[in-house]
């Protein structure tokens, strides 16, 4: 007798031969758990423990001593310097860097690409060579300062001098971040609202700031806080001068040299705390600049 035996595709269902094979994806990088694990650690000991070493020595002052250590008049005035020039640094360089941004990427003219170059320079030059060239550029002896100063314009050496400094070095910021969104912003929508009838500052007010609003945000962001911990470009032109031109950096190195290390950490979570606070500030805007976008949109 002869058996036949049925080929092996009949006795699968056909429903089952339709069901593709589900393989899992690869991965370029090993699992979620050690890569986690490798960027808890990272940060554990470039951020966190650094942090930590800075509250825990700060925890041996009693709370007068930590009192008088970060609201004495001296400091206090070195907070007001040092905030107040960060930000309105942050403030010109959100003007500027629009407009060099602007110029680099909507125009083409001879020498493009070594402005574009000079705007990462501040990048690459080390802060005290920055802070000598201005005090050199500025003091009243200087290229331009003798011609300010007999006017009555001091820039050098005074509280002027160092938002000038914090400028310089925040700039790139602000550029390299608003750069790229303008590159990708549609020229399309530009056009209709000038073939609608738009004026050329309604076209920007409502076509191309809302999309780099929040690229602006985090280059002012950016740029802040850059110039709040600024020290090797503003001593030199700074002057240096107690309750006048002094920054809350060099309080802290002063501190440090005189062996108090309790108060230059006590100064220095003040300047911690108050950084931390703004950024949440700023991205929690950046956040509902966004939300806000995408809801018009």
């Amino acid at each position: 007798m002869t058996v036949a035996f049925a080929p092996a595709a009949a006795l699968v269902s056909p429903g089952a031969r339709q069901r593709p094979i589900r393989r899992s994806p690869k991965r370029v990088l090993p699992g979620f758990n050690l890569t986690l694990g490798y960027t808890v650690l990272y940060l554990s000991l470039i951020v966190l423990i650094p942090l930590s070493a800075l509250f825990f020595k700060t925890f041996t002052l009693s709370f007068d001593q930590f009192w008088e250590a970060v609201s004495s008049p001296r400091v206090l005035a070195s907070y007001r310097l040092t905030f107040g020039a960060s930000f309105l640094a942050a403030l010109v360089n959100v003007v500027a860097g629009l407009l060099v941004a602007w110029v680099l990427v909507r125009y083409s003219f001879p020498g493009k690409k070594i402005v574009d170059a000079l705007v990462d320079l501040p990048f690459a030059l080390p802060t005290a060579v920055a802070g000598i060239s201005l005090t050199a550029l500025l003091a009243g002896n200087g290229w331009v300062g003798q011609y300010l100063e007999p006017h009555g314009i001091q820039l050098a050496f005074k509280p002027a001098g160092v938002v000038i400094a914090l400028i310089f070095i925040g700039l790139p910021f602000v550029v390299r971040t608003v750069q790229p969104v303008l590159e990708d912003a549609e020229k399309e929508l530009e056009e209709a609202a000038t073939c609608l009838g738009a004026t050329r500052w309604q076209t920007f007010t409502r076509v191309i700031f809302p999309s780099i609003a929040p690229a602006l945000l985090t280059g002012f962001a950016m740029a802040f806080a850059r110039a709040i911990g600024e020290y090797g470009s503003v001593i030199f032109i700074a002057g240096n001068m107690p309750m006048v031109s002094e920054i809350t950096p060099l309080i802290i190195i002063g501190k440090l040299e005189q062996y108090d290390y309790a108060g230059a950490t006590a100064v220095a979570l003040v300047m911690l705390v108050f950084s931390f606070v703004l950024l949440l500030l700023i991205n929690a805007l950046q956040a509902w600049q966004r939300k806000r976008s995408g809801a018009s949109a």
